[in-house]
């Protein structure tokens, strides 16, 4: 069957996103400095997110409730209050962040529309990502718009259901193997993987994937011209 249905990923794949992360937890760090070495402080904050993805899911506002779980734990609770307040500064500056596209997205996002229904798959905190969808100027160039707690093989059937098509016709663009791609292969679908220079620990997968509906690219425009050979739209 032809693939009738192309969803992105955003964060990191339409738009910039965990470089903003990576700051964050750098000016984290130093705050707590006097307390905990900057990779033993690294590695508090990581399992606390980790415990706490059930509780808050992902997104900038469950971030700024674990950096604040984290310094209370690690500093045993005796960190100062003005310490707690420049830790909400650093969650509101990345909730002011502007919307940095990625080369190349608004184009192939265009070349695409009208040869495939598009869609904007992604997961995290509503709010969050309605606002960044806003600021990003995309949202007029997609049929659906799905944002999720998760992304595991039931998450891709509720919205392959909802729009009423084959696993077999579902093509997933996206950075995270995990998210993106896997559970996407495993209902039938297909995934093209567009690596970004950084990804959270916790997004990696560490074996190759090997797939004849799995492909890899450097860039979104690389995983149009793909699209285009392999014909997808005849």
């Amino acid at each position: 069957m032809p693939i009738k249905v192309i969803a992105f990923d955003a964060d990191d794949t339409l738009w910039v996103n965990e470089p903003f992360f990576r700051e964050a937890e750098e000016k984290f760090a130093s705050l707590l400095e006097d307390f905990m070495p900057e990779h033993a402080i690294m590695k508090e904050l990581y399992r606390t997110e980790i415990e706490n993805l059930q509780l808050y899911g992902y997104g900038i506002k469950g971030f700024m409730l674990s950096l604040i779980e984290t310094a209370l734990r690690i500093s045993d609770h005796k960190v100062p209050i003005t310490l707690i307040d420049k830790i909400l500064a650093i969650g509101k500056e990345m909730l002011a962040k502007p919307v940095e596209l990625l080369p190349g997205v608004e184009e192939v996002l265009q070349a695409l529309n009208g040869d495939f229904r598009i869609v904007m798959a992604t997961k995290g905190d509503l709010v969050d990502q309605e606002r960044k969808l806003k600021k990003s100027g995309l949202e007029k160039h997609f049929h659906h718009i799905e944002i999720m707690s998760e992304k595991r093989v039931a998450d891709y059937e509720k919205l392959i259901r909802h729009l009423d098509i084959q696993p077999s016709e579902f093509m997933m663009l996206g950075n995270s193997l995990k998210s993106d791609i896997l559970p996407v292969l495993e209902l039938g679908g297909y995934g093209i993987h567009i690596p970004f220079h950084t990804t959270w620990i916790h997004e990696q997968v560490d074996h190759t994937v090997e797939h004849e509906r799995f492909f890899t690219v450097d860039n979104i425009a690389e995983a149009s011209e793909l699209l285009k050979k392999m014909g997808t739209n005849s």
